[in-house]
């Protein structure tokens, strides 16, 4: 499968049906040979991530790519119970 495969598919959350995100708005952590190890998306949260570009606003989420269940023609499914991959970058600073 080609990076361009997984671009604009919606990121679904098999343990709840919750939309995660696109992969078109996401980054890849790649290991050194080349494979996928995680799909990382940020998000903007709360009501100024409506209208600003602060960072610190933002959360990110990180999907391991064992998380990911099916690659399907519109849609990626993950399962993401019970983890707690979320951070928000305004905490970190």
């Amino acid at each position: 499968m080609l990076l361009s495969d997984l671009a604009g598919k919606e990121i679904i959350n098999l343990f709840d049906g919750a939309k995660l995100g696109l992969v078109g708005d996401a980054d890849l952590a790649i290991s050194a040979s080349g494979a996928i190890e995680a799909i990382i998306l940020t998000s903007r949260s709360g009501f100024s991530g409506l209208w600003g570009n602060n960072e610190r606003d933002r959360d990110i989420l990180v999907i391991p790519w064992e998380a990911i269940k099916k690659v399907g023609s519109e849609v990626i499914i993950v399962d993401m119970s019970g983890r707690t991959e979320r951070i928000n970058k305004g905490s970190l600073l």
